[in-house]
């Protein structure tokens, strides 16, 4: 079992993780990688599918000081949202943990993590549907067919 990591033609079994910190600069996030190297991010996703959250996180990381703990925590729950294919997300499959200047490490209880899911899907009820938008871009709806998908208008 240890070829792998012993070879330099095998991949070697690992792990990464994200590891959270504070120091006398502030808070600081950083990624381990499976190879060893360590790189400090402001925001990262990591794991199966987390190429969306990651885009996510890149297009809305400067506005993160100026945030608030609360928009913080809604910013991170819809980037693992973004991740889920068809599932939904509950307090079940995440964990929120708080690390900041002045507290102690902590980790937010599962129905404070719970209403603040709910929030996230009433903001999705609240988007325009799919036709209001396209009449607001001035974009023809008489024209589409029903069930056709964009490309084929």
């Amino acid at each position: 079992m240890r070829v792998c990591t012993q070879r330099s033609w095998k991949r070697p079994y690992g792990v990464g993780l994200l590891v959270a910190g504070l120091d006398e600069t502030g808070a600081h996030l950083y990624y381990n990688c499976p190879s060893g190297s360590y790189f400090e991010y402001h925001s990262i996703a990591i794991g199966s599918r987390s190429q969306a959250a990651k885009t996510y996180l890149e297009r809305r990381f400067e506005g993160f000081e100026k945030y608030s703990r609360e928009e913080l925590i809604k910013d991170g729950l819809f980037a693992i949202k973004e991740t889920l294919q068809g599932e939904k997300l509950t307090s079940a499959i995440c964990t929120v943990a708080i690390v900041g200047v002045g507290e102690p490490f902590h980790v937010i209880d599962p129905q404070t993590i719970e209403r603040v899911i709910k929030s996230l899907d009433i903001g999705d009820e609240d988007a325009p549907p799919p036709a209001a938008a396209a009449s607001a871009a001035n974009e023809p709806i008489a024209s589409q067919e029903p069930g056709a998908a964009p490309m084929d208008i």
